[in-house]
C-alpha cells in the first residue's frame, strides 16, 4: 500500500478530500461526482456516486470510510500475533466478528483489533460489552483478515467442555470454593474479569444464539451448577461447570448488563444488546437470589429470527381469513389467549405488522417491549414508578390513535379503559391467560366487567398453543400404535390412507426430531347468538358449544389437522392441548 499522510490529516474530512490525500482520485473527479450527487432525484452518499462512475474501488472506498473515522490502516501480512494475545478472544467470536485482536495494553485494559470494514463498528460495541475491555479498531485488508483468522484460529474452535477443564484447574477461582458470602466487593469485580470465565460465558451466549435458543439459564444448587438453553419450548442441559464459579459467572452477567455486582440479596433485572452477524439480538436479564446463590435467566430476543407474518404463524386457511377479519374491524376489542410462552405477543405483533400503514397510528403499551417495529409507538410499562397499563392506556388515547396494542389486561381498570377505548372508535387488541377462548369471556366477568360492555366491544378472541413442528431434514413415515391414536380419540377406520411422520434426528435438529414452532388456533368470533349468551351469563361449556357449532376449530383439532399434514406429533399435540368435554 502507498506511503499514507497521517491520520490526523484525513480524520473528520470530507470523503473526497479523503480519496484525494489518499491519491485514489483527482480533484476534478470529486467536482463531477458531486455534480452528478447534486443532479440525482435521491440522496446517494458521495461514495457511492463515485465508485458508480468507476472512479474508485470497493476496497478504496472501505479504507476511505475507515480514515475519515480516524482509524489507522494495519498491514497483518508483516507482523506475528503473540500466543497470549490471541488467546484474549476466542476463535469463534474472531470469526463471528470478523476480527483480529492485535495488541493488548493491560495498563489501560485496551484490546487492539483489526477488521476488514469500518461498518463494523458494532462488533467494537459488542466485543466491550462481553470482554470488559477498551476496544481499539485498526483497518485492514479482506484477503489478509481472511489469512490471517485461518492462521491463529484454524482448528482452535474451542469446546464448552474444554473451557470447563480449564475452568476447573484455575488456580484463582479455586480459592473461592466455599467461600459462600464472604467475598467482597474487589474479589467479585477480579471474579467478573476473569479470562477463563469470560470466554466461557461468551461461548455460551454465542451458541446460544445460533442454535437460536429462546432462554439461557444458570442455576446454582447446593452440590451443583447448571446451565440449560431453551430450545423450541424444551430445556436442554449443558456440560456443567464447577459448582464455585457460579458467583463469578453471576457477577460477570451483571457487569455485562449494568447491574449492582455488590447487591446479591434482592432480585434484579437488566439487558444487554448485542449486534451478532449483523444481527440485532437483545438479551433481556433477570437475577434472583436463592438459597444457594443467584440463578440467572437470560431471554433472548433476536429480532430477526422472529418471522412477523400471518401467512408463516400456522393458521389454517379458514383461520387466516377469520383472523384478518377481524383485525380489519374499525373498532372493537381482539383478546389472544394462552399461557406464558404460547406465542401470543407474536401473533399480535404479525397482525401489527400487517395493519402498519402509513394512514393508521398503532401504539403499544407493553411490560416488556419485545420487538422494535419502524412506524409504531411502544411504550414500556414501568410499574415501581407508577406507569402501569392504566395509567398508560389514559395518555395514549390523548395521542390519537388507531390501533391500540394493551399488552395483557391484569385488572378491572384496564379492562374498563380497552373497553372505553374500543366505543370511542379505536381497534384495541390485548392478551389474557387463559386455557382457551371461551374461558376469557368468564375471565373478564370474574375481574368484574360487566356483560353488557364486553358484548359491545368484543369482537373476537383467538386461543394459541405452541408446538414443536418436526425436522424436515430427518422427517420419517411411521405408523403409530392404536394407543397412541386413542390418546387423539382417533381409530384406525378414521385415519385410513393417511400417513403419519417423526423425526428420527440428525444434526441439523441436534438430534432432536423437532425444528421450530408453529401455532395451533382456535378463534371464537363473536356473532348475535354468543352474546345473547354472554348477556346471560351463560356458562363457559355452553359458550364452547355454540362457538364449535358455529365452525370454531378446537385446539385439539386444530392440532390433528396439523399432524396428518405432516407438520407435528401426536405426542406434541397431546402436550400441549385437552380434549373437549362433552
Amino acid at each position: 500500500m502507498a506511503k499514507m499522510p497521517p491520520i490526523e490529516q484525513l480524520k473528520g474530512r470530507p470523503l473526497g478530500r479523503v480519496l484525494i490525500k489518499m491519491g485514489k482520485i483527482t480533484r476534478d473527479k470529486v467536482h463531477k461526482a458531486l455534480s452528478v450527487q447534486k443532479e440525482s432525484a435521491t440522496a446517494i452518499p458521495i461514495g457511492q456516486v463515485l465508485l458508480d462512475l468507476g472512479y474508485i474501488t470497493d476496497k478504496d472506498l472501505n479504507l476511505g470510510l475507515a480514515f475519515q473515522l480516524g482509524m489507522t490502516y494495519i498491514d497483518l501480512s508483516n507482523i506475528d500475533v503473540a500466543d497470549n494475545i490471541i488467546g484474549q478472544i476466542t476463535a469463534q467470536m474472531a470469526m463471528t466478528y470478523r476480527v483480529l485482536p492485535v495488541e493488548y495494553d493491560e495498563s489501560s485494559n485496551t484490546l487492539t483489533i483489526a477488521m476488514d470494514t469500518a461498518s463494523n463498528f458494532r462488533a467494537t460495541d459488542d466485543l466491550r460489552t462481553l470482554l470488559g475491555y477498551s476496544i481499539k479498531a485498526m483497518i485492514t485488508d479482506t484477503d489478509q483478515l481472511e489469512q490471517a483468522l485461518g492462521r491463529y484460529y484454524s482448528g482452535k474452535a474451542e469446546s464448552i467442555g474444554e473451557l470447563i477443564g480449564e475452568l476447573s484447574e484455575d488456580e484463582f477461582l479455586a480459592e473461592f470454593k466455599d467461600r459462600g458470602e464472604s467475598i467482597d466487593l474487589n474479589e467479585l469485580r477480579d471474579l467478573a474479569n476473569s479470562n477463563p470465565v469470560k470466554r466461557l460465558l461468551n461461548l455460551v451466549l454465542l451458541q446460544a444464539i445460533r442454535d437460536k435458543a429462546s432462554d439461557i439459564h444458570f442455576e446454582p444448587f447446593e452440590t451443583e451448577f447448571k446451565m440449560r438453553y431453551r430450545i423450541d419450548g424444551v430445556l436442554y442441559e449443558m456440560i456443567p461447570p464447577p459448582r464455585h464459579i457460579a458467583v463469578a459467572l453471576s457477577s460477570r452477567l451483571k457487569v455485562m448488563a449494568n447491574l449492582d455486582i455488590a447487591e446479591r440479596r434482592m432480585p434484579q433485572d437488566g439487558r444487554i444488546p448485542l449486534v451478532v452477524q449483523g444481527r440485532p439480538v437483545d438479551l433481556r436479564v433477570s437475577v434472583l437470589p436463592t438459597m444457594f446463590g443467584e440463578s440467572v435467566v437470560l431471554r433472548v430476543l433476536d429480532r430477526m429470527q422472529v418471522q412477523l407474518d400471518l401467512d408463516r404463524l400456522g393458521m389454517l386457511p379458514e383461520e387466516i381469513s377469520t383472523f384478518r377479519r377481524l383485525i380489519s374491524k374499525p373498532n372493537g376489542i381482539v383478546i389472544v389467549t394462552g399461557p406464558t410462552g404460547s406465542g401470543k405477543t407474536t401473533t399480535l405483533y404479525s397482525a401489527l405488522s400487517e395493519l402498519n400503514k402509513v394512514e393508521s397510528k398503532l401504539i403499544t403499551t407493553e411490560d416488556p417491549v419485545e420487538y422494535d417495529i419502524d412506524g409504531i409507538i411502544q411504550v414500556q410499562i414501568r410499574s415501581e414508578i407508577g406507569l402501569t397499563f392504566a395509567r398508560c392506556l389514559r395518555s395514549i388515547l390523548r395521542q390519537d390513535p388507531d390501533i391500540i396494542l394493551v399488552g395483557e389486561i391484569r385488572d378491572l381498570e384496564t379492562a374498563q379503559i380497552a373497553v372505553q377505548s374500543a366505543l370511542t372508535g379505536h381497534l384495541v387488541f390485548s392478551t389474557l391467560h387463559t386455557n382457551d377462548s371461551p374461558s376469557s369471556i368468564a375471565r373478564l366477568l370474574d375481574l368484574g366487567l360487566e356483560p353488557f360492555l364486553i358484548t359491545a366491544t368484543m369482537e373476537g378472541i383467538v386461543g394459541q398453543r405452541l408446538v414443536r413442528k418436526i425436522c424436515n431434514n430427518c422427517r420419517t413415515a411411521f405408523q403409530p400404535t392404536e394407543e397412541a391414536l386413542m390418546e387423539l380419540e382417533l381409530t384406525p377406520d378414521k385415519v385410513a390412507g393417511k400417513q403419519f411422520y417423526y423425526g428420527k434426528g440428525c444434526d441439523y435438529c441436534n438430534n432432536t426430531g423437532y425444528k421450530g414452532r408453529m401455532g395451533l388456533y382456535e378463534i371464537m368470533e363473536l356473532d348475535d347468538d354468543i352474546r345473547e349468551s354472554i348477556m346471560q351469563r351463560s356458562s363457559t361449556n355452553i359458550l364452547r358449544d355454540k362457538a364449535l357449532k358455529k365452525g370454531m376449530s378446537a385446539l385439539r383439532e386444530s392440532g390433528i389437522t396439523a399432524i396428518l399434514e405432516g407438520l407435528t406429533t401426536i405426542e406434541e399435540v397431546v402436550k400441549e392441548t385437552i380434549l373437549e368435554e362433552a
